[in-house]
């Protein structure tokens, strides 16, 4: 697709700044990289009902050959351990195919995807944003592994929202793909180093980026702040970048309907950063708030995210937190 706004779209596209548009990865030799590419072209070739079909198939094989099943079960144990068994079995099945729908999905390099499947008009503050926007100004989008991430960045482009992604160098020939996509797309993309600088920039430049809240990080490098109960290792760069730009907080979500084919954008905020209480950490009481939207998202369709992401692999240095997301001394 072209990286120039729709038709109906009343904002005007800032190009990234090209240092912030730099693919970044180990890519495939030659001919691994050109045989993988001819049959990702074949697959993205096929009617989407045979695609949706096909994933529907990867995702149930994966579930059923164990591949991460005991990560993914034990998550939602913890997370819902007021569901039954059957119940949580169901979520996690569900969250293979939503994983197996986001790569088939992903992989599509052609100039004019086809969203016309994408709901018309986002929900939520989507007006609140838009207007942010349309002033020349810059916003921090928070997302998390959900429904279609990867779709829902291309859609915020499309509709006239410059974007940049903080996004982690990647190696293979479906990863590359999947990062060209989203330079073609529009994207500029920031990397990990140097990554809060590049996102200060970027939101100088009036234009919005685009982060992951659900990853793990090693523990020296992130703030620890609860998550469907349990302590998570989080990135602190979203509120570190607030809290130097003034930059409003956006929690946006790519949503699968019941068919798992319409996607519409929910977002919500601007989310303000919350009175700190004495002996609180501001950063890690922004990160929280902002993660506790986040989860109340999944909550609502808890098989669109990626139950069998080692989320909690990282342990906080305390065994507890404070109240706020802040550790205990």
């Amino acid at each position: 697709m072209s990286s120039s706004p729709s038709p109906s779209s009343s904002l005007t596209r800032i190009p990234p700044a090209p240092r912030l548009s730099q693919v970044m990865g180990e890519r495939p030799s030659a001919g691994v990289g050109w045989l993988a590419n001819r049959v990702m072209d074949a697959l993205s070739a096929l009617p989407a009902s045979v695609r949706d079909g096909l994933a529907r198939f990867v995702g149930w094989l994966a579930f059923t050959l164990g591949i991460r099943r005991r990560v993914a079960l034990e998550n939602l144990a913890h997370a819902f351990p007021e569901k039954s068994e059957a119940e949580r079995r169901g979520i996690a099945l569900e969250a293979y195919i939503t994983m197996a729908r986001v790569v088939i999905e992903s992989i599509d390099t052609r100039d004019h995807v086809d969203l016309s499947w994408a709901a018309p008009e986002a929900s939520g503050d989507w007006e609140a944003l838009k207007a942010h926007v349309a002033t020349g100004q810059g916003a921090l989008l928070v997302t998390a592994h959900f429904g279609n991430w990867e779709r829902a960045g291309k859609l915020f482009v499309q509709r006239g929202i410059p974007l940049n992604a903080l996004v982690r160098p990647l190696k293979g020939a479906l990863n590359m793909r999947i990062v060209d996509n989203r330079v073609a797309a529009g994207a500029g993309l920031i990397y990990p180093k140097g990554a809060i600088a590049q996102a200060q920039e970027a939101v100088g430049l009036g234009e919005s980026v685009l982060m992951l809240l659900d990853q793990a990080l090693p523990a020296k490098a992130a703030v620890f702040v609860p998550f469907f109960g349990r302590p998570a290792s989080t990135t602190p760069a979203m509120a570190v970048v607030a809290q130097r730009t003034g930059a409003p907080v956006f929690v946006v979500m790519g949503v699968r309907d019941a068919s798992g084919r319409i996607l519409r954008l929910e977002v919500e905020g601007p989310i303000p950063a919350p009175t700190v209480q004495e002996g609180q950490d501001p950063i890690a009481a922004h990160t929280a708030a902002v993660t506790a939207v986040l989860e109340r998202h999944i909550r609502r369709n808890p098989g669109q995210w990626l139950w069998l992401h080692r989320r909690w692999k990282v342990q906080p240095p305390t065994e507890s937190l404070a109240p706020g997301g802040t550790e205990r001394a």
